[in-house]
């Protein structure tokens, strides 16, 4: 994946939908997700728990420049940013969400039934 860490979305959109990537691990029960979201405030991250998945949206602003700059390089997508992850068996709730580094990290805790 070497320079190929955002994709564009498959989904038709009057716009491009990017799909960042992530990290998920398991671990006692819990789901640990790690999505690169460069430039996005945590406010502004739609979090939404499904049955058997998870789905992330935000709208990154575009990167601001000065008036005369000239763009030599610009690989860090922005706009819309989604991505939905399945997850294993069983039933989860949003535990912990911050962002740091440039990736969202949520925690997802499995609920007793």
């Amino acid at each position: 994946m070497h320079r190929h860490f955002f994709g564009l979305s498959p989904v038709t959109a009057p716009e491009p939908v990017w799909e960042p990537p992530a990290n998920v691990v398991a671990s006692d029960g819990d789901i640990l997700i790690d999505i690169a979201l460069p430039g996005a405030d945590l406010g502004s991250i739609g979090v939404e728990v499904l049955a058997g998945a998870i789905q992330v949206e935000v709208r990154v602003p575009p990167p601001r420049f000065a008036p005369r700059a000239s763009i030599v390089r610009l690989e860090i997508p922005y706009g819309i940013m989604r991505r939905r992850i399945n997850l294993p068996g069983g039933r989860y709730r949003l535990s912990e969400r911050r962002i740091g580094n440039g990736c969202l990290h949520l925690r997802l805790t499995e609920s007793q039934r």
